[in-house]
């Protein structure tokens, strides 16, 4: 019979390995990540309109916007749920231009002085400071256009192309992204519960988080029996995103974050931190780490298959930008 040291000498030893192992993991996923980061860099830089091309100025400000900067979570989820499914990357290329192009339109008109006036983003002016207002809203609107464009051009069969297209027009309307950044601001200085904060955070910033992993999945050919658990997945990254980023702008700084820290606070906007308070959000972030591994357990799919999408997950609530 082991005795309780007998179990703790047992622990130690394992500890090296599992460190190394662990360390193995996160190796391969940064390699992975800067691979895939260089591949989206390379493809948008092509596909964007030239800055040489007139209009140059609005060409100019789109490559702006777009090129350079952030961390390509949802391109990295289209890559990863796309591998999970087998697809083709040349069309998963299409749809990562795609479901980024429509994030960073969103950035820059939340960044407008009608919306959250913010003047750093990625860690440079935003587009209405490095151009102008005017400027700044007809690239995010030419940017939502391209998304569609790219998206209609992947090789891909006409049904598939029009799901994707559908996918991603359902993440950015009313029911999904704009509809939440309308509840957003309505919401600026009032008190909401926790079911009307997580609806707002789902629609926001989760559609499309959601609709990354789905588009990437649609695009190739996974089992019918894996989608209900892929889309509980997406749905717990997806809150899980807004709600490490609503602990972010209260505990990082400016210069981690890339855009400006504390802005919800000073903006008196209801987040997970001011609803739920600092130690239970983190404490939401975690639930819902441990539900997308349950889920992706849930698919039967292997776990050679799935375990990218699985160490996103990890990523995404460890992130400290």
């Amino acid at each position: 019979m082991k005795t309780e040291s007998d179990t703790d000498a047992i622990a130690q030893a394992r500890q090296p390995h599992e460190t190394k192992r662990r360390g193995a993991e996160l190796s391969s996923l940064a390699q992975w990540m800067r691979e895939h980061q260089d591949r989206f860099e390379a493809q948008a830089a092509g596909a964007l309109p030239s800055a040489t091309r007139e209009p140059q100025r609005l060409h100019r400000a789109m490559r702006y916007a777009v090129l350079g900067g952030g961390k390509r979570i949802r391109p990295l989820l289209v890559y990863a749920s796309g591998e999970l499914a087998q697809a083709d990357v040349g069309a998963l290329d299409h749809v990562a231009l795609a479901v980024e192009y429509v994030h960073v339109y969103s950035l820059v008109h939340d960044d407008l002085p009608c919306m959250d006036d913010d003047v750093l983003r990625r860690g440079k002016p935003t587009v209405h400071v490095a151009f102008d207002e005017a400027t700044a809203m007809l690239a995010g609107d030419a940017l939502q256009a391209e998304a569609f464009r790219v998206l209609a051009q992947a090789p891909l069969a006409a049904a598939a192309r029009l799901d994707l297209v559908q996918e991603l027009a359902r993440a950015v309307g009313t029911d999904g992204m704009c509809g939440g950044q309308a509840i957003d601001l309505e919401a600026a200085g009032r008190v909401l519960e926790p079911a009307q904060l997580e609806r707002m955070h789902r629609m926001k910033t989760g559609a499309l988080l959601r609709a990354s992993i789905l588009m990437g999945a649609r695009a190739g050919h996974l089992e019918a029996t894996a989608l209900p658990a892929l889309e509980r997945y997406a749905q717990a990254v997806g809150l899980a995103f807004q709600i490490v980023d609503d602990i972010l702008d209260v505990e990082a700084d400016s210069a981690q974050l890339g855009k400006t820290a504390g802005k919800d606070k000073a903006q008196a906007k209801a987040t997970y931190v001011t609803v739920l308070g600092l130690d239970e959000a983190k404490d939401r972030a975690e639930q819902l780490r441990r539900t997308a591994g349950v889920a992706l357990h849930e698919t039967g799919l292997e776990a050679s298959r799935t375990n990218r999408l699985l160490q996103l997950a990890e990523m995404i609530v460890a992130r400290r930008s």
